[in-house]
């Protein structure tokens, strides 16, 4: 009896999910090497101007807001029209300041936003359309402050859509015919990105979640099927081997035997990169420590800040294309964006210094945050954790390991000030996403081409898997819609 219900279950879940299994697979093969097209900070920076040295002292610019507000963070950029502006955020309200006079940002034109637009593509414009709703390359509801939105199309021979905000006058996406068809194979598909479901965020997150969810359901169920019924011809005829003669339900048990319990994770996994792990499995303790960048307050110290930052303007020959106020406990940071990189200089020094935190600053940082014992080591090789299967993450850095209740761990790069952390429950939903979906840990990041034949191969199992379900339900709804119709016949 519960066999026949186990089977049932498994045989209207996979009738169900057949096609959708098939398409994830087929779609994951061009996941390996095509992604959803996106707007790069490097794509955006490659468009705008550069920032002149001719700027006020960054206390000027701080006294046309409220005298002695708290700042939580500071960023003067080229705007997509040009004009040179800071960012300030404070607890409670955020600023646009134009640099060079006491104005706010003001709404940009659509003649400046035509002429960001040209920056683009070398190509004439040929039509614009202006967007009140999303569309299938930007599903997103967070847009609907941006609208309208402006559609640029140029006349290459690559069909170029650019898109952007009239609000802000922001690039929001670059598309070109060869990444649009490849999403259509690959990210549409596989993430169920069609733009009626996406642009719900909280629908097509629970969508996403329901149906991984019961896909993995159906998966437990056919792979606890599978070796019941090997035992089962095992006890018969003293041999392993599949019961079924049929073709479709015998390669359907083999193949699922085999690939069974990797079709499994791969469709778990997928649920796992919307879900969160509920506390009544991992329960994350509260922090024991301070949090922040500037001792507990989270707030700037911009007196801090010994070096102007008009000589970064200067020194880096009227290249850079932003630059930010932060910093790492009690060092001040400025981060510089110039058109092909990326510099973070340690602002308490009177010169233009590379920045390199040492051991005792990191680790005065993390026992001024934690009251229990930690340990800090320098880490010059990946572990399961700080690993990237693409080798972008840099190396050396300091890892540091708390002995809390939810046994954390910090990973620091001294270079940039930049943090990545982990819990026992981070951890856990690490293994249960990226490691089970992408196999993102030590061992195969380190070794790229075996990474590539474990995921081809699994996914070929995956795929024939899926496929032969498919077959298996055609066959299934065929005989139900011919007893239905001869039973019709009848009456």
């Amino acid at each position: 009896m519960l066999k026949r219900i186990i089977y049932s279950i498994h045989r209207v879940l996979g009738t169900c999910l057949c096609i959708l299994f098939l398409m994830w697979f087929l779609s994951g093969f061009v996941m390996i090497y095509h992604n959803f097209p996106r707007v790069t900070p490097q794509d955006r920076n490659r468009a705008i101007g550069i920032l002149s040295a001719d700027m006020p002292e960054i206390e000027e610019v701080l006294n046309r807001i409220y005298p002695d507000t708290s700042i939580q963070k500071i960023n003067l950029k080229i705007t997509s029209y040009g004009q040179s502006a800071f960012e300030i955020s404070t607890k409670d309200s955020s600023y646009n300041l134009v640099a060079d006079s006491s104005e706010f940002i003001r709404k940009v034109s659509y003649a400046q936003i035509e002429n960001y637009a040209q920056k683009w593509c070398s190509a004439d414009i040929v039509k614009v359309d202006t967007l009140s709703e999303v569309d299938q390359w930007i599903p997103f509801n967070r847009l609907a402050k941006d609208m309208p939105i402006y559609k640029f199309h140029f006349g290459d021979s690559e069909k170029h859509q650019l898109y952007i905000s009239s609000r802000r006058g922001e690039a929001l996406q670059f598309t070109d015919k060869n990444s649009r068809f490849w999403a259509w194979l690959g990210a549409i598909p596989h993430w169920v990105y069609f733009t009626s479901l996406r642009q719900d965020g909280e629908l097509w997150n629970t969508t996403v979640i329901w149906l991984s969810g019961l896909g993995s359901v159906m998966c437990l169920l056919g792979f606890g099927l599978g070796i019941y019924m090997l035992v089962k011809q095992y006890r018969r005829k003293k041999k392993l081997g599949t019961p079924y003669r049929k073709f479709s339900y015998k390669w359907h048990h083999v193949l699922g035997f085999v690939f069974g319990i990797f079709v499994f994770t791969f469709v778990f996994s997928g649920m796992m990169s919307l879900a969160s792990i509920p506390d009544w499995i991992i329960k994350e303790s509260k922090p024991s420590g301070r949090r922040g960048m500037f001792g507990s307050s989270s707030m700037l110290k911009t007196q801090a800040y010994q070096l102007d930052y008009r000589a970064i303007l200067l020194y880096y020959a009227n290249d850079v294309k932003s630059l930010e106020w932060t910093g790492f406990d009690n060092t001040p940071i400025y981060k510089v964006v110039t058109t092909d990189s990326t510099y973070v200089l340690d602002a308490s020094a009177n010169n233009i210094t590379p920045l390199i935190l040492t051991e005792q600053v990191v680790k005065d940082k993390y026992t001024s945050q934690h009251k229990e014992p930690i340990a800090v080591s320098v880490m010059t090789e990946y572990d399961n954790y700080y690993v990237d299967r693409k080798n972008k993450l840099p190396l050396p850095v300091y890892k540091i390991d708390i002995d809390d209740a939810d046994r954390t761990t910090y990973y620091v790069n001294p270079q940039t000030g930049d943090v990545r952390s982990f819990t026992t429950k981070s951890r856990m939903h690490k293994w249960m996403y990226q490691g089970l979906h992408s196999f993102n840990f030590k061992f195969l990041a380190e070794h790229p081409i075996l990474w590539n034949m474990v995921m081809w191969v699994i996914m070929i199992g995956g795929t024939l898997v899926s496929l032969s379900g498919v077959l298996l339900s055609y066959k299934y709804l065929r005989r139900k819609f011919k007893r239905l119709t001869k039973k019709n016949c009848k009456e």
